[in-house]
C-alpha cells in the first residue's frame, strides 16, 4: 500500500494494521485510504481471522490532519472507515499507545475493542477546536460511559489516563509488557466475534443529571456554539437512531468545521505548536536540570515551587527570614492538601511532591542546584542585590532565572560575572496554574542556558514563547498599550464600568479595570514611575489611575480601586468617588466628556493591540507574530475564539489596518508610535 501511510503485517492468522505518518500519525487522507485498503484486505482474506489497528513510533493517533479542515475533506472521510470497521465480519482490535485523540479515539471505539499501554491518554478534544467529534464520537462515548458523563468528557475537551480508561471501561485492558503481542492474542480470543460500540443500549439516565451536566458544560465552555451543539448531539442518543444520530452529528460538524470560530482556534493550535520551534536554538543541547532552587517564598516563590514539584524536580525553597518561609512552606502543604481533599491528587503522589521539597534560610546551599530561580521583589536594586549573592554562591554552569515581569534583564545580569547564564523566566500568577512562560533572552544568555529554559518550561507542563528583552517584554507591554488606550477612552469620556462590559461582551475574561484592581493598582503605577524618566513629555498621559492610587486606592487589597470592594460582597460595586475623581481628571485638562459606544471601545482596544504586536516584531522582541496571539489568549485572557489580535488583523487586511491605524494615531495623541501592519500579515 505505497504512499498510504499505513501497512499490513502478518502473524499467524492476525492481520496487523500499522499506522506510519510521523510525528503524531495525524490521521491524514493518506491515512484513512490505507486504513480502508487494509480492512478490506482482511475482510477478503479468509486466511485471516481478526485484525489490530496500532501506531508505529511513539503513539496511536494523536488526532486528525487539521490542515485538512480548511478545505474539502479527501475521500475516503473518517466515519466510512469505521463504517467499514464495523461492517467487517472479523473483530478488530485497536492496541493504543501515546495518545489516541480526536478522530484516533473515535477510531478507536469504532474497534471491537480496545487495549492500551500504561500511560496511553484517550479523549476527544474537539470543541477546544470549535467543532465537535464528526466520526461518531458523540454517539459511541454515551454508549460506555453514559449521556452526563460524555458530556463532560467531550465538552471538557478530557484527556483521560490509562488507568482511568479502564476504570471507565474506555479500554478492556491495560497492557504491561508487549502491546503488540497482547492485542494480537486479544484478537485471536475474539476470532469471530463482533462487539460493536454501535449495538449497545445507551444507559438510562437521571434528567436531572443530564441538566446538571449540560449547566456544567456550558459554564466551563463559555456557552460557545460547539459546546451547546456537543451537548445536543450527545442528549440525542437517548431517543434517535444511531444511523440518524451519526448523519446528524456529521452534519453539524461539516458546519463548525468552516466556520470563523474554527478557524480562529485552528490558528491559535498551530501557533501554540509554532511557538516551540527556534531554528536557532534547534540543534542546542539543554543543560541537565535535576535540582531547583527558588529564592523567595512568596505567592509567585511558592507556585513556582510547586510547578517544579508537580514536574518531578527536587526543589531547595529558600527565604531570608524564618516567618516568611514559613509562610511559603505552609502555603504549600495546604495546596496539596487541598488537592487531595477534593480528590484531584492521590495521596502518595502529594506526599512524594512534598518529600522533594527542602526549605531553608541557608543560602549556601544554592550550590545544590542546576537552576536558580529568583521570585522577589519586582524593584531592580533589589534584584540586582539577590543576583549578586547568587553569583557568589551557585555552582558553574548553573542557569541563572529571573522571574522579573517587566524590568530589564540586561541589568540584572550585569550584576554577575556569568551573564551568558542568566535568562529570564517570566511565570503568570498563580505560578503553578497558569500555562503561559515568557522564556526572556538577554543580550549575552547562551543559546543552551535559553534552550535550558524552554526545556524546563515544558516539562512543567508551560507553554513557554521566547521573548526578547525589552521593557514588560511580550505580554506586559501588549497589556500597557492595551490598558494605556482604555485609559485615553475613560478620559475622553467612558466610565470604566462600561469599558469592562464591552470587552468582556467582546470575550475577554475579565475587563481590563477589573484586572488592574485583581492585580493592584499599585503593580503598574511602579512600572509607570520607573519609565518616568524616559517618558516623552510630550505625549499623552492619564494621571486618573495614579491618582486612585495616591489616596491608597490600590485594588481589592484595599477594598477600593476603580471599584469598591465591600466586605462580604460578591461582585465590584461602582464607585461615585471614582466618578467624581474622573470627572476632576477631565476637567483639570478641559475635556469635555463624550459618548463611547462598546463597538468603538472594542475597535480601539484591538487596534491597540495590533500596533504594538507590530512594534514587538519589528523591534524583535517577539520571535514571530503569531507569539502575539499566543500570549494574549495563554496569560491575558484573551478569547481564544478571536484567533488573537494578529489573526484579527489578517483577517482585516491590510488597507482597512492602515486606515484604522491612523485613526488611532490621532485619536491617541502625541507620543503614540505608529506600528506597520506589514510585520504582522505574513508569517
Amino acid at each position: 500500500m505505497e504512499q498510504t501511510r499505513v501497512s499490513l503485517e502478518r502473524d499467524g492468522d492476525i492481520a496487523v494494521i500499522v499506522i506510519d505518518n510521523p510525528p503524531i500519525n495525524a490521521g491524514s487522507a493518506a491515512v484513512r485510504k490505507g486504513l480502508m485498503a487494509a480492512i478490506t484486505t482482511v475482510e477478503s482474506d479468509d486466511s485471516l481471522q481478526a485484525a489490530v489497528l496500532i501506531g508505529a513510533g511513539n503513539t496511536f493517533i494523536a488526532g486528525s490532519d487539521l490542515r485538512e479542515f480548511g478545505q474539502p475533506l479527501a475521500e475516503p472521510q473518517l466515519p466510512a472507515v469505521i463504517k467499514a470497521i464495523e461492517d467487517c465480519g472479523k473483530p478488530v482490535v485497536a492496541a493504543l499507545h501515546g495518545a489516541a485523540l480526536g478522530g484516533g479515539f473515535e477510531l478507536a471505539l469504532g474497534c471491537d475493542a480496545r487495549v492500551a499501554a500504561p500511560g496511553t491518554v484517550v479523549g476527544l478534544p474537539e470543541v477546544t477546536l470549535g467543532i465537535i467529534p464528526g466520526a461518531g464520537g458523540t454517539q459511541r462515548l454515551p454508549r460506555i460511559v453514559g449521556i452526563p458523563c460524555a458530556i463532560a468528557m467531550i465538552c471538557g475537551g478530557e484527556r483521560v489516563g490509562s488507568a482511568a480508561a479502564l476504570a471507565a471501561g474506555l479500554i478492556d485492558a491495560e497492557i504491561q509488557g508487549d502491546l503488540r503481542a497482547a492485542a494480537v492474542l486479544h484478537a485471536r480470543r475474539l476470532s469471530g466475534t463482533k462487539r460493536r460500540l454501535r449495538d449497545r443500549a445507551v444507559p438510562v439516565a437521571d434528567p436531572a443529571a443530564i441538566a446538571e451536566a449540560a449547566a456544567a458544560a456550558l459554564k466551563a465552555g463559555k456557552r460557545r456554539p460547539q459546546v451547546q451543539a456537543a451537548i445536543d448531539a450527545v442528549v440525542a442518543t437517548a431517543t434517535v437512531d444511531i444511523e440518524d444520530g451519526l448523519a446528524d452529528e456529521r452534519a453539524v460538524f461539516e458546519r463548525l468545521r468552516v466556520g470563523r470560530e474554527a478557524y480562529a482556534l485552528r490558528h491559535q493550535f498551530f501557533a501554540e505548536r509554532d511557538s516551540a520551534k527556534h531554528p536557532t536554538l534547534a540543534d542546542v543541547r539543554p543543560r541537565e536540570i535535576r535540582r531547583i532552587a527558588v529564592i523567595g517564598a512568596g505567592t509567585m516563590g511558592s507556585g513556582i515551587a510547586i510547578a517544579a514539584l508537580d514536574a518531578g524536580y527536587e526543589v531547595l525553597l529558600l527565604e531570608q527570614e524564618a516567618a516568611a518561609l514559613e509562610r511559603g512552606a505552609s502555603r504549600i502543604h495546604a495546596h496539596y492538601d487541598g488537592r487531595v481533599n477534593s480528590g484531584k491528587v492521590q495521596a502518595a503522589v502529594a506526599a512524594a511532591c512534598e518529600a522533594r521539597l527542602s526549605t531553608s534560610l541557608d543560602w549556601p546551599r544554592i550550590a545544590e542546584a542546576d537552576l536558580v530561580i529568583e521570585a522577589v521583589f519586582e524593584e531592580m536594586g533589589v534584584k540586582q542585590q539577590v543576583f549578586q549573592r547568587i553569583d557568589a554562591l551557585a555552582r558553574p554552569g548553573a542557569v541563572l532565572a529571573s522571574n522579573t515581569s517587566y524590568l530589564d534583564l540586561d541589568a540584572i545580569a550585569a550584576a554577575t560575572a556569568r551573564p551568558q547564564d542568566v535568562i529570564g523566566l517570566h511565570f503568570f500568577s498563580p505560578a503553578n496554574v497558569m500555562r503561559l512562560m515568557e522564556v526572556v533572552r538577554g543580550k549575552a544568555s547562551a543559546p543552551d542556558a535559553l534552550a535550558t529554559g524552554l526545556a524546563v518550561g515544558r516539562k512543567l507542563g508551560k507553554l513557554p514563547v521566547l521573548a526578547g528583552n525589552a521593557f514588560g517584554f511580550i505580554g506586559n507591554r501588549l497589556h500597557a498599550a492595551y490598558r494605556r488606550q482604555c485609559e485615553f477612552m475613560v478620559e475622553e469620556g467612558a466610565a470604566p464600568q462600561q469599558v469592562d462590559v464591552a470587552l468582556e461582551a467582546f470575550g475577554f475574561a475579565m475587563g481590563p479595570f477589573a484586572v488592574a484592581d485583581l492585580s493592584g493598582l499599585d503593580i503598574a503605577w511602579r512600572m509607570r514611575q520607573a519609565q518616568a524618566a524616559t517618558r516623552d513629555p510630550a505625549a499623552r498621559y492619564v494621571h486618573i489611575a495614579d491618582r486612585l492610587c495616591e489616596v491608597g486606592r490600590l485594588g481589592r487589597k484595599t477594598g477600593a480601586g476603580y471599584y469598591r470592594y465591600p466586605e462580604g460582597a460578591s461582585r465590584p460595586q461602582v464607585d461615585p468617588a471614582v466618578a467624581e475623581l474622573i470627572a476632576k481628571a477631565r476637567s483639570d485638562k478641559g475635556i469635555s466628556p463624550r459618548q463611547l459606544d462598546a463597538e468603538e471601545i472594542q475597535r480601539r482596544a484591538m487596534l491597540s493591540l495590533v500596533n504594538e504586536a507590530a512594534l514587538l516584531v519589528a523591534d524583535g522582541v517577539a520571535a514571530r507574530a503569531t507569539d502575539v496571539d499566543v500570549v494574549l489568549a495563554n496569560g491575558y485572557g484573551f478569547p481564544r475564539w478571536e484567533g488573537g489580535p494578529v489573526y484579527w488583523a489578517r483577517e482585516r487586511g491590510p488597507c482597512a489596518m492602515n486606515t484604522d491605524l491612523d485613526i488611532l494615531a490621532a485619536v491617541s495623541g502625541p507620543g503614540f508610535v505608529r506600528g506597520d501592519v506589514r510585520y504582522l500579515l505574513a508569517d
